[in-house]
This record gives C-alpha cells, sequence and structure tokens, in this order.
C-alpha cells in the first residue's frame, strides 16, 4: 500500500485552471470520489478543495495507475486537454506524500503561512470522506499524525500568531492603498461564508462600517447581526446599487459563475479598490479605467512580505513536519511488524497441531501423554523463536529494513493487508482521527 497526493495548488496551477478544477458542493465531491474507489488499485481516497488548492490524497496498491486515473478524470471534469492538465499537476509519492499532506495542514504550503483555516478545511474533507466510505483506516493514520504534527508547529513556533488570511491580505492591502481615508469608509461584503466573514472583521478592525450581500436574507443578516451595530444586510438583487455607490468592495461566494459583471456598472468615474476572493471567479474581467482589481493569485507577492517575516519560525516548522513524518513511518512499521510475527506463531501452532495428530494417529505419542509433548514442543519453538521475533521489531523501526521484513512476509506465507491494526496498538500508538 502506497500514499499519493496529486496538487493543484496556487504554487504549480494558474487560476483559471483551478477554478475548472474546484468542487463547488459535496455531490460533485461524492461523485469523484466514487468514480476513483471503484479503481481496484486506489483503496481510499479524500478530496480538498478550497480557493487555493485541490488535492486529491489517495491511499493506492499502484502510484502510476493512480496518477493516471486522477489526470484522466480531473482533465474530463475540467475539460481539460490531459497533457496540459499534467503539467499544471504535482505528484507526491508516499513519503513525500505524507509530508506534503503534513505541511497543508500545518499552513505550510498555504498562499499566506500561518493561516488557521487550513487544517479545519482537510480534517473536514476527511470527514466527508469517510462518511462517504471513500476514506478508511489508511488515510485516518496520515490525517491523526498531520493533525498532532500541526498542534506542536502552532505550540513551538509562532507561526499562526496573529492568524492571516486571504481576507486579512485583502484587507491590508486595501488599507495600505487608501491609508487613514479607510476609516468611516463603507466596505461591500459579497458572500457570508468563513471568508466573507472573515473580511468582514478585518474591515471593523480598521475602522469601515460593512454591508453584507447574500442570496438569504436571513443568513445574512443573522451574520450581520453577530458582528455588531456597523454591519448591514441586503439582498444580491440589490447588489448593482451597492458597485456604483461605494469603492470597497470584497467577494467570496461559492457561485459557479460570475455575480458581478460590466453590465452591472453604470458610474464609471468612481474609482473602485475590489478584491476577488473567490474560486471560481466571482468578478468577470472588464476594462474599467478606475478599477484596481485583485484576484487571489494577485494576493500572493502581497503575501510574500508575510512569509519572508516567518522565514525562521517557518525553516522550524519544516524540521518538525520532517520529524513526523519519519516517526508515522517508523510507527506504520513497528505496528505492521506484530501480525507477521503473531501469524508466524500461528503458523507454529498450526504445525504442532498437525504434527500431534499424526504422531497419535501413527502410534509414535500415547494419546494420555499429548498435553505434556504438546506444552514441550511449544516451549522449543517459542525458544528458537524468540531471538528471530526480536530482530524483527528491532529492525522494523528502521527504514532500509523494509524489504526485509517484506520477504518474511514472503517467505511464511504472511498476508497482513486486511488486517485490523487496532488490536496491536502499543504505548507509542497514536489513536486515528475520530471522524
Amino acid at each position: 500500500m502506497y500514499y499519493q497526493v496529486v496538487s493543484f495548488s496556487h504554487k504549480n496551477c494558474k487560476q483559471e485552471i483551478r477554478e475548472k478544477l474546484a468542487f463547488s458542493n459535496d455531490e460533485e465531491k461524492r461523485e469523484m470520489l466514487d468514480q476513483l474507489t471503484t479503481f481496484e488499485f486506489i483503496s481510499e481516497a479524500f478530496i480538498v478543495s478550497t480557493c487555493n488548492r485541490v488535492e486529491i490524497v489517495l491511499a493506492t496498491s499502484d502510484n502510476f495507475s493512480s496518477y493516471h486515473a486522477v489526470l484522466g478524470l480531473m482533465s474530463q471534469r475540467g475539460n481539460l486537454n490531459f497533457y496540459e492538465l499534467k503539467t499544471s499537476a504535482k505528484l507526491y509519492d508516499d513519503e513525500e506524500a505524507v509530508e506534503h499532506i503534513f505541511s497543508v495542514v500545518a499552513s505550510l504550503d498555504s498562499l499566506v503561512i500561518g493561516e488557521s483555516q487550513i487544517t479545519g478545511q482537510v480534517k473536514e474533507a476527511f470527514k466527508f470522506s469517510h462518511a462517504n466510505k471513500t476514506a478508511g483506516r489508511k488515510l485516518n493514520r496520515v490525517i491523526s499524525y498531520a493533525v498532532k504534527c500541526a498542534a506542536e508547529v502552532r505550540n513551538v513556533t509562532n507561526i499562526s500568531q496573529n492568524p492571516i488570511s486571504i481576507a486579512s491580505v485583502a484587507v491590508a492591502q486595501a488599507h495600505k492603498l487608501l491609508g487613514a481615508n479607510i476609516q468611516g469608509m463603507k466596505g461591500i461584503v459579497v458572500g457570508a461564508g468563513d471568508m466573507g466573514v472573515l473580511a468582514a472583521k478585518h474591515l471593523l478592525r480598521v475602522g469601515c462600517d460593512v454591508v453584507f450581500i447574500g442570496r438569504d436574507l436571513k443568513k445574512v443578516q443573522a451574520v450581520a447581526e453577530s458582528l455588531g451595530e456597523n454591519v448591514e444586510a441586503d439582498t444580491i438583487e440589490n447588489l448593482p446599487k451597492y458597485l456604483n455607490r461605494y469603492r470597497l468592495l470584497f467577494s467570496a461566494t461559492s457561485a459557479k459563475d460570475v455575480v458581478i459583471n460590466r453590465d452591472m456598472i453604470e458610474n464609471e468615474t468612481l474609482p473602485r479598490h475590489w478584491f476577488d476572493m473567490a474560486i471560481p471567479r466571482d468578478i468577470e474581467d472588464m476594462d474599467l479605467e478606475k478599477l484596481q482589481l485583485f484576484r487571489i493569485d494577485d494576493l500572493r507577492s502581497i503575501s510574500n512580505d508575510n512569509h519572508a517575516l516567518r522565514e525562521e519560525q517557518a525553516v522550524r516548522a519544516i524540521e518538525i513536519v520532517s520529524k513526523y513524518k519519519d516517526e508515522f513511518y517508523a510507527w506504520l512499521r513497528a505496528l505492521s511488524i506484530e501480525p507477521v510475527i503473531k501469524q508466524m506463531r500461528e503458523h507454529v501452532a498450526e504445525a504442532i497441531d498437525k504434527e500431534m495428530q499424526r504422531a497419535i494417529k501413527k502410534g509414535f505419542l500415547p494419546s494420555e501423554h499429548e498435553t505434556n509433548m504438546r506444552k514441550m514442543a511449544e516451549q522449543m519453538f517459542n525458544r528458537f523463536l524468540h531471538d528471530p521475533t526480536q530482530n524483527l521489531r528491532h529492525s522494523s523501526v528502521e527504514k532500509k529494513n523494509a524489504n526485509c521484513i517484506e520477504a518474511v512476509k514472503k517467505m511464511f506465507n504472511i498476508d497482513t493487508e486486511n488486517i485490523d491494526f487496532k488490536q496491536y496498538k502499543n504505548d507509542h500508538h497514536t489513536k486515528g482521527y475520530s471522524a
């Protein structure tokens, strides 16, 4: 069994391609997960789809086949050329895959290093797939260690102090452009999801009033009331009125198509600072002379300043990720040896039983002596197996001995593929993530 991640992130994949690959609802994810796990070489899968990345995380028996299966399904889904998509994908196999997942969950791979949302997003992605029965114990182990690793990164470094998100970078850029003039201005926030709420909180912090725009007025009003008296609510039908009256706009809906287009603009003389934080994009390209439009990928260079400030702590965090990756594989190898040892002993017990019955049947051994002879045979085999099993346990934690363990399994005809490893938990075992 191998681990694999096929990644389409802000680091290697253009925004227009990510938009075509993004999953806008649970049904789309469920359909893709079901398609992936119908392949006999893919046993488990989950999908992380955010504004900055689409990650396909797999437990597979054939990394070559699973990689091309993912590319085929994703190119079909996004109506993209297979080979073009291949150049936009980043492939991580086995230990690289585990290290990448740990880095993602610890927010070291984020557009803004240290942002706090991604840990929860990955956990929710796994929980969704687990509920869909397309992810289980193999990926559960990875998520368990990833969450534990992220917690240590937060505790040991200050990389997540004053948590930063795309929304905060957008508001910070608006503040930089407008200076003290931003105080008292009205910021329009389209979309009442997590990103919109974060944008509103940061706008309030710099002295702006906020108007929330959404499709469901009750939901938008509830969000507005929770944020305080300087927040209003309105529906998407009235959006054009706000677009032609106010300069600041932050949009983060989950719509599949653009919600703001050129036809909505009447007052072209109004200076505008717009921030499109959605994938797919909420705002279409438009040739307004006084419009300054920032999209998610435009915010990357802005966030580089944040990266530089946190670089020293990021190096320490990367060391923690590497340590957890090594510990994870040491644990897997140590865990995998126990069923091997158990099955070796079961084979011995079967051999003793078979030879005892044969000896009694042929008259080599009086039946009244069976108990004592069986006990003696078991003690002899236990003594014989003691050193080999201890050596196997010691060698199992070392990566270089993985082939040795596989050779033992082959020699003794041992299959551990469908073993429930919970029965082999020991002191250094970490419980899986509770879905």
